[in-house]
């Protein structure tokens, strides 16, 4: 009899759920804070260098310098500002939404030391002197912009006037003796001689001190507008800087690049996740749709919990939030495979779903691990945009984790614990032609499209295949290597949205004639070639960045983005980009060695490091533009492969313990190859998935994540023929050879190893 009470919970359970969706996202996301690569804005890491000789750099002067950086950013009227210090010596500003980027740049790096001098250069006074926060916008006599400041000491003041008052004119120099020289951080290596008398000049100003002045009141005169005078006035109020600050990295993004790629990501993203959920429904049929109800509250919980983590979604975050929807059905497609290989054993919906349910949660445990395992990793050793991709990764698989699990469960118990399903295995993707009886005592025999395939007999194949694409592989790095991009090995890049008529020649000539800087490479890119994108293999100065951003804003209206690493940060970029590799290499061995066993662990990262190589052969071939993000999907795909590896690896250990004990080589081919072809389906399907995913960002997607979302699609590919046709077959192939001798045993009771007992 049919228990209609618990559908009756299913569909209000689902109301809820909408209901709580719908009234809620709107203002979730409106509180979502966006990177500076969807919002413009920009990020410069600076080297801090000592002002004087004998300074030390300690915690407590980058502490202040930190301070004042705050009180400059505060004066912008900046909201959404991280400052923070990073390896002792350096500070990471990041800016999001900045609306003028050079004025905001001058103001940071500005140190801010205003110091009062003779034509001679002798200083009399200097910031120590004024009263802290006393700087303001005022109008002289004339109605003129000024700058008027408060003296501590106004009897110092006043001394200082009186002697540069009382000096005569020079006849040997084309200037009076008493001028009372204003600089804003004079450079030792200029002079008030040098500077007279250029339009340009260095110098704020040179007023005339005709008599000895008794105020408290300073009034600084020159060539102002109000908002020069007024920056002038925040400049002097927020403090003079510590320290010396020196740019090694920065990377500026448009207001209007950022609204694009977040526009065409999101597109994507939607196209991506609905092709997934059709996809499910029509293979899995109902178990797809509960899927796509899960999926759905996987998301909203995504949202959630980066809001209340107070995170900040960048472009590469979207990207792992769309992935992460191909991923996450992972969980739903082993159960799902696992539910329909009990009903095909004959057994009953409600004994499919209890054994289907239980064997899964190890293998879904033991592969989230590994993924979470390279996304942390990632997390330690990316930059920023970086750490919000493996950010948004790590929060997706731990919800991921939930909802597939635990909201899958609740969801179709309700359903089988209702009795409807009883005898409806078509519900379920099962055809009854499939389903054997329990009481003769059959069991099923494991195919692929209701196929037996000798995939270990031919194991040969597949290793002669591989090792011909990685001679091939090593042998087209030797040639023509990589082509890196300014993150390894420093420059700058520019990349200038036009409005779709703009000419390669055009650009370099430009930049060339206009500017003084010849790029190395000019290439266009975007739908319509809409972006031309240049690449220089020096550093480009602020001030020439200011007038490529002003010139080309003025042109389209458009800012340019540009991105300048110094040769310093791309070698640690590069060092640390390795050591992610291998740290999560390493972490991934020692947990594939504790719940399973070595031989196991060395085959998973055969296979990854077999996966990783692929993706950077096929980079050289195509001589695509090979930067950090390619290190993000490639740490990705080094999560996925050993999540699918782990997969193969928990069946073989399953399908082992059912004999108790393997004495030959050829029972344990038989076992790998009978687990190959039962985790087949599932393999396909999981790939596929993230797949669409990836195609649709690389299709569709902004052009600054194309490289990275090509790497994914490259690596999924791969990643999923190692771990079925790589890992498994060397894994049979090492224990192989002493079972004969040392025969497999096994216990009733599970090995704390999570391994074979031999």
């Amino acid at each position: 009899m049919v228990k209609r009470g618990r559908i009756v919970a299913f569909f209000l359970v689902l109301v809820l759920l909408g209901t709580l969706i719908a009234s809620t996202t709107t203002n979730i996301t409106k509180n979502i804070k966006l990177g500076l690569d969807l919002q413009g804005g920009f990020e410069i890491l600076y080297d801090v260098k000592p002002l004087h000789e004998g300074q030390e750099i300690n915690q407590q002067v980058m502490e202040a310098t930190v301070e004042s950086l705050n009180q400059r950013v505060n004066a912008l009227g900046i909201s959404e500002t991280n400052i923070a210090i990073e390896n002792g010596n350096r500070i990471r500003v990041q800016l999001a939404g900045v609306k003028d980027q050079q004025e905001a740049r001058k103001l940071l790096s500005t140190t801010a030391n205003l110091s009062f001098r003779d034509v001679n250069d002798k200083e009399y006074l200097n910031g120590s002197d004024l009263v802290e926060g006393s700087a303001q916008q005022s109008y002289d006599r004339n109605n003129n912009p000024i700058v008027t400041l408060d003296m501590k000491d106004p009897s110092k003041f006043y001394d200082v006037t009186k002697e540069v008052s009382a000096r005569e004119q020079d006849p040997d120099t084309p200037y009076l003796e008493n001028l009372l020289v204003i600089w804003l951080d004079y450079d030792e290596d200029t002079s008030f001689a040098k500077e007279y008398g250029k339009d340009d000049h260095k110098y704020i100003s040179a007023p005339r001190i005709s008599k000895p002045i008794r105020s408290k009141s300073v009034q600084i005169e020159g060539n102002f507008t109000v908002d020069s005078a007024k920056k002038l006035a925040n400049i002097l109020n927020a403090g003079s800087l510590p320290v010396n600050l020196e740019e090694t990295y920065s990377t500026s993004v448009g207001a209007q690049f950022g609204e694009q790629a977040m526009n065409k990501t999101i597109y994507a993203g939607i196209i991506g996740i609905a092709i997934i959920f059709l996809f499910m429904m029509a293979f899995y049929r109902f178990p797809g749709v509960i899927a796509a109800i899960t999926l759905t509250a996987y998301i909203y919980l995504i949202l959630v919990v980066f809001d209340f983590m107070q995170g900040v979604l960048t472009l590469p975050g979207i990207a792992a939030l769309v992935l992460g929807v191909g991923m996450a059905v992972d969980a739903n497609i082993i159960t799902y495979e696992r539910i329909k290989e009990e009903l095909k054993a004959g057994k009953s919906v409600m004994s499919a779903f209890k054994a289907g349910n239980k064997q899964s949660l190890s293998t879904i445990l033991d592969a989230n691990i590994t993924t979470l395992i390279a996304a942390t990793v990632l997390f330690i050793f990316g930059t920023s945009s970086v750490k919000g991709f493996a950010t948004m990764l790590i929060v997706s698989i731990l919800v991921s984790f939930i909802t597939a699990v635990y909201g899958t469960r609740l969801l179709m118990g309700l359903w089988v614990k209702s009795r409807y399903l009883n005898k409806r295995p078509k519900w379920f993707g099962v055809n009854p032609k499939d389903i054997l009886s329990i009481e003769k005592g059959k069991e099923v025999e494991p195919t692929f499209m209701r196929r037996k395939f000798d995939l270990v007999g031919i194991r040969k194949r597949f290793f002669a295949l591989s090792i011909v694409l990685v001679v091939t592989g090593i042998i087209i790095l030797a040639v023509f290597r990589l082509n890196l991009g300014i993150d390894f090995t420093s420059g700058s890049r520019l990349s200038i949205l036009s409005d779709g008529n703009i000419k390669t020649e055009e650009v370099e000539q430009t930049l060339e004639d206009k500017f003084g800087v010849k790029p190395k490479k000019v290439v266009l890119s975007g739908e319509n070639d809409e972006i031309a994108v240049a690449r220089f293999e020096s550093e480009l100065g602020k001030k020439k960045i200011g007038e490529i951003q002003s010139y080309y804003e003025d042109k389209y209206g458009n800012t340019p983005n540009v991105s300048t690493v110094s040769p310093v940060v791309g070698q640690e970029l590069a060092k640390n980009a390795a050591l992610s590799v291998l740290y999560a290499s390493i972490g991934i061995i020692i947990y594939v060695t504790i719940r399973f066993e070595f031989f196991f662990a060395i085959t998973a990262i055969i296979a990854l490091l077999h996966d990783a190589f692929f993706i950077i052969a096929l980079f050289s071939i195509t001589r695509l533009e090979f930067d950090i993000t390619i290190i993000a999907a490639i740490l990705t795909i080094v999560g996925y492969s050993v999540n699918d590896t782990i997969v193969t690896f928990d069946r073989i250990r399953e399908n082992l313990r059912k004999r108790r004990k393997v004495k030959s080589f050829k029972e344990l081919a038989k076992v790998v190859n009978d687990s190959l072809l039962q985790t087949l389906t599932r393999s396909i399907n999981t790939v596929l998935t993230v797949i669409f995913a990836a195609l649709m960002l690389l299709i569709f997607g902004a052009s600054s994540i194309t490289n990275f979302s090509f790497a994914l699609v490259v690596g999924l590919i791969a990643g999923t023929y190692s771990s079925l046709f790589i890992a498994a077959q060397l894994w049979l192939i090492w224990r192989g050879r002493s079972v004969k001798e040392n025969p497999l045993e096994f216990t009733k009771k599970k090995p704390k190893s999570g391994g074979p007992q031999v």
